[in-house]
């Protein structure tokens, strides 16, 4: 059985130091399909703050390690913002903690019982028992990574 090393290393980063005047200058669109009349409209600033913090209370910053959640495009290294303030619907991913360890996966009920999965068919899902210690930490909003 591979062990599953997709667990999360808690480097939060406090969302109160995150500069509210982050901003950098946008320099217009690009087209992911057919190239559009419309690529010289360009919006003026972007603010980090403004699109990864919804909640900022309640909101923190996490880096992965591990590659249980390759298919849902997360990565090793990649950088979570997660927000604690938020309700879970079907299939979201989460930063859960459960006997002893963080990790993110989807939560998913499978005849009656509840399961960790994850999203890399090498990985098994982990069943979550009433003698596990398990909590919900927060939902999955963004994941920041690198393509190169």
């Amino acid at each position: 059985m591979t062990k599953d090393r997709s667990s999360i290393l808690l480097n939060i980063i406090d969302t109160k130091r995150v500069d509210t005047e982050c901003n950098i200058k946008i320099e217009g669109f690009v087209t992911a399909g057919f190239p559009s009349p419309a690529a010289d409209y360009v919006e003026k600033e972007l603010n980090f703050k403004e699109l990864f913090i919804r909640n900022e209370s309640s909101t923190f910053f996490v880096r992965v390690e591990g590659s249980s959640m390759i298919n849902s495009n997360i990565y090793d290294g990649d950088i979570l913002v997660v927000d604690k303030s938020l309700l879970p619907y079907d299939n979201s991913v989460l930063v859960c903690f459960i006997d002893g360890e963080f990790t993110v996966k989807r939560v998913s009920e499978i005849e009656g019982e509840l399961f960790l999965i994850p999203d890399n068919p090498i990985f098994k899902p982990i069943k979550i028992d009433e003698n596990s210690d398990f909590r919900l930490w927060g939902v999955v909003t963004f994941a920041i990574h690198r393509f190169r």
